[in-house]
């Protein structure tokens, strides 16, 4: 190899270097800025075609609207922003475990299937000992919110730990994939999220199931006490049931509320009016107690009375499992169907980090001295042979 040709291949090679680092971050960039949903729910603020007509006094953190027939998203605050979900994550736990048991089959609770309920949960009053049904215990969650409830069957299910996989690989599938799962009942762990734009699926898969259907717009239920007694639950929604100074929201549905001292108030919430059902979810209003409700109420009456004429800001996915087409996310959110805590790419599939770059810059040095030694080499040879050629010995 010539000098020349040495010199070219070195001046080239950091060229080529930075050339693929911008074509692995151009892909990279590409890949994050597809959202699930559509891109204007990935952006910040309110996102709706009429913006004006909408509720003005919203205090909610995130927000959206929602037709559930079309899956059409109306309008939508910070749609993808993770936020504690309290108990409206119960809505992909019943989306999960629901469909496994016959409402008929009867369980005996014991004091296994009670213990790990965190301190602080709300309860419906789950004794063990006491035989229930599973639509007492599905009436427990929907009605009450009961984490006891919830922690029994899940037990039913195979134990906490496999219900929280199963969980996780729900919203997987759902393509909710801003929700990490930490325990089946929504209370406040570490790590454990969603969104407004998840809880919406989740809402909606959820009314595609007739039994989920009936729990969650459920508004007085008789439950066991024990000893062949009953007492009567009250569903804490509402909007359904139409307490603590608020009247019930005209064809409301359900679904699910939620109140933990970190995630505050969440909600979504469903309703049907001239043949048409909307979901909204709301978390995290900066109001009173009520907020949550009457800020879903606002949205409600809105999607109703302009929704119809509203075009679309985004959409609600399908099921991978019934043939939705996989969507990515917004950046930092993994794959769908990709395992929680699984390895990142391969080293051959990331881009160039700056020690690949130094490895590369190592190697076209090492390529440029090792042609240089070689060509000293042959000219060292070409002197041997002819002495007369004009070369020098140094020593």
């Amino acid at each position: 190899m010539s000098r020349r040709a040495l010199l070219a291949l070195a001046a080239a090679a950091p060229a080529a270097a930075v050339a693929t680092r911008g074509t692995a971050a151009a892909a990279t960039g590409a890949a994050r800025t597809t959202v699930v949903g559509g891109e204007r729910l990935a952006r910040g603020g309110v996102q709706a075609s009429r913006p004006a007509g909408l509720p003005r006094k919203l205090t909610a953190r995130a927000w959206l609207v929602a037709d559930w027939e079309t899956g059409e998203v109306l309008a939508a605050c910070r749609a993808h922003e993770r936020l504690a979900p309290a108990s409206t994550l119960k809505m992909l736990f019943a989306d999960t475990v629901l469909p496994k048991f016959p409402r008929t089959e009867r369980h005996t609770v014991t004091e296994a299937d009670l213990a790990g309920i965190p301190a602080g949960s709300s309860l419906v009053g789950v004794q063990a000992g006491t035989t229930y049904t599973v639509e007492q215990l599905w009436q427990g969650v929907f009605l009450r919110s009961g984490n006891d409830a919830v922690h029994v069957l899940a037990h039913m299910n195979g134990g906490v730990a496999r219900t929280v996989a199963e969980m996780q690989a729900k919203a997987e599938d759902l393509q909710a994939l801003d929700t990490h799962v930490v325990s089946p009942d929504g209370f406040d762990h570490p790590g454990q999220l969603s969104s407004a734009y998840d809880l919406t699926l989740f809402a909606r898969h959820g009314l595609r199931n007739a039994d989920f259907r009936g729990y969650c717009g459920t508004r007085t239920a008789q439950f066991p006490a024990g000893r062949g007694k009953t007492f009567q639950i009250q569903n804490t929604d509402r909007l359904l049931s139409g307490t603590w100074g608020l009247k019930p929201y005209d064809g409301l549905i359900g679904v699910k509320n939620g109140y933990t001292s970190h995630a505050g108030n969440t909600f979504t919430g469903a309703a049907v009016r001239g043949g048409r059902t909307l979901l909204v979810t709301v978390m995290h209003p900066s109001a009173g107690e009520n907020a949550v409700y009457e800020e879903t109420a606002a949205l409600l009456d809105w999607g109703f009375a302009q929704g119809s004429s509203a075009r679309a800001v985004g959409t609600l996915v399908e099921p991978l499992s019934e043939g939705g087409a996989q969507a990515g996310g917004p950046s930092g959110q993994k794959a769908p169907g990709a395992a929680t805590g699984a390895a990142g790419p391969a080293a051959d599939d990331r881009g160039p980090s700056g020690w690949r770059l130094l490895e590369g810059g190592a190697g076209t040095a090492a390529l440029v001295a090792g042609g240089v030694w070689a060509l000293r080499r042959r000219r060292r040879a070409a002197v041997a042979a002819d002495p007369g050629s004009g070369g020098r010995h140094r020593r």
